[in-house]
């Protein structure tokens, strides 16, 4: 089976040699078919990628899409499978490519995902988060519709669970990709793709066998950012809505502010670090419960009597990410 992997670069510095190095140990690395698509970097990212063997292309940065970009990519390459990588997501061990590959012996796969590690500086809050996440699990999940189960017959969050997938360290098989491509979207290009393979009878695989180390440490307001990108899809692809007006949101808010404050308690850390994720985590809960209730809302919002601003807001949240 040839195998492809598509890597989307804009500047990633020293840490890609640390990935590439890793995909350099994977058994099977020489006949690895290698594409990066690269946002205009200016910091010798092309240079590092075409020393690993890779076959660049550039795009200009106002130009990229988190899914047409990827499609771009995924059609020039030419293997059966179509491994995909962020520039910042390490392969852990040499068992990543393999065990990422071994699932598509079933022929109803159409995609595959791996799990994934915090790094060892991961803010220990979002590290325990990434643990409790879809992919920080350590079981083996198939996820498919069973005989019979219809897809809208289930609750939101089923349907998201159901269809849950991750790009930053996954794979397609490529002819179910030429079906159900990525498409032009500005986030979350994953889940949806996810959502269009189980809606059609495919099957995803989460496996835990592989993994990389991946994590990023944010300042609360930029995770606030993301959540309401996240909500503003999970909306549209699932109907998962948690929190539907200001009282739920506040309501939200103090409880996070509660919890979160508890298991940065819990934690076993110095005395002054301690007090300084407490202040982050009082943010988070404050960012996060108001990126869920306006991503969810936003649809409303931005139609309503104040849509101007609304519409204003969903351009600067998206903004870099």
């Amino acid at each position: 089976m040839k195998i492809s992997l598509v890597i989307p670069t804009l500047n990633a510095g020293i840490l890609l040699d640390e990935v590439l190095d890793a995909v350099d140990k994977q058994p099977g690395a020489d006949e690895l078919e290698r594409i990066a698509v690269d946002s205009g970097s200016t910091d010798g990212t092309v240079t590092r990628l075409e020393r690993h063997g890779f076959a660049t292309f550039s795009i200009d940065k106002r130009d990229f899409n988190h899914g047409a970009t990827r499609d771009l990519a995924i059609e020039r390459a030419t293997g059966e499978v179509v491994v995909l990588l962020t520039q910042d997501a390490t392969p852990a061990d040499e068992n990543w490519l393999p065990a990422l590959v071994s699932c598509y012996e079933d022929e109803q796969v159409g995609a595959a995902y791996c799990r994934q590690i915090p790094r060892p500086d991961c803010n220990p809050f979002i590290a325990r988060r990434l643990r409790e996440w879809t992919a920080g699990k350590t079981e083996r999940v198939v996820q498919k519709l069973e005989p019979g189960q219809k897809f809208e017959d289930l609750e939101p969050m089923q349907r998201l669970q159901l269809c849950a997938y991750d790009n930053v360290a996954g794979s397609v098989r490529r002819s179910a990709w030429a079906e159900h491509k990525f498409g032009h979207r500005r986030f979350g290009e994953d889940v949806a793709f996810g959502k269009k393979l189980i809606t059609s009878g495919r099957s995803i695989v989460f496996e835990p066998n592989s993994s990389v180390v991946h994590s990023h440490n944010r300042p609360a307001f930029d995770e606030g950012k993301r959540i309401y990108c996240d909500h503003q899809n999970l909306r549209e692809l699932f109907d998962v809505h948690l929190l539907k007006n200001r009282k739920d949101q506040k309501a939200s808010s103090e409880w996070g502010q509660r919890e979160y404050g508890r298991i940065v308690d819990e934690l076993d850390i110095p005395a002054d670090e301690k007090k300084t994720l407490h202040k982050w985590a009082k943010d988070y809960a404050k960012w996060s419960s108001l990126g869920m209730y306006l991503g969810a809302n936003s649809e409303r919002l931005m139609s309503g009597k104040f849509g101007f601003f609304f519409r204003w807001l969903d351009r600067k949240l998206h903004r870099g990410i």
